[in-house]
């Protein structure tokens, strides 16, 4: 019989969540991880059974507590398009001051499309559902807001200029919510 676990697991997923986020699947050493949740390779090993495993939960861990979350806070059902600009303003102010990015969106550059892990699609999927009901059902738009919504995030990623992406998120929802009517 497996004993139960005696960690704090949303804790030492936190804390491997942002290593991955930072650093990347492959860049991401035992010893990093060892670093950020306290633990042991041994146990991390015995828990997880493999990097990959710890790397697996702690994308659920972002998917549930990072990506769902900022769609509760800044778009919830009903927002609208005004929702959606909050989402997307929400996302040149990380709240460390950082400019980690996204781990869906840099799981998605990092692994491409053979050996993409399945939350990274679950995530995109998460996203264009959201859009389009914001947008209430435009799925087109829904995908080119997805578009622009990971291109933002990879500029981030890359140290653009976030007041210009203020601006053009701005320019981008000023349009958006005159077609819609808003």
């Amino acid at each position: 019989m497996a004993r139960p676990r005696s960690f704090d697991e949303d804790r030492l997923l936190t804390g491997a969540m942002h290593v991955f986020r930072r650093q990347g699947f492959a860049a991401s050493s035992v010893r990093d991880l060892e670093e950020a949740t306290g633990m042991t390779s041994g146990s991390l090993y015995n828990s997880y059974r493999d990097k990959r495993g710890l790397f697996a939960a702690a994308s659920a861990h972002y998917s549930r507590t990072v990506l769902a979350r900022r769609i509760e806070d800044h778009a919830p059902e009903g927002a609208g398009v005004a929702g959606l600009r909050r989402l997307f303003l929400s996302l040149l102010r990380e709240p460390d001051g950082g400019s980690s990015g996204c781990l869906i969106t840099n799981s998605a550059v990092e692994f491409g499309r053979e050996d993409q892990p399945r939350f990274v699609t679950e995530g995109f999927a998460v996203l264009r559902e959201c859009f389009a009901d914001r947008l209430e059902g435009a799925d087109t738009e829904a995908v080119a807001l997805l578009a622009l919504y990971q291109g933002i995030l990879v500029l981030i990623r890359a140290g653009y200029d976030k007041a210009a992406l203020e601006a053009m998120i701005t320019y981008h929802f000023e349009t958006l919510e005159k077609r819609h009517g808003c």
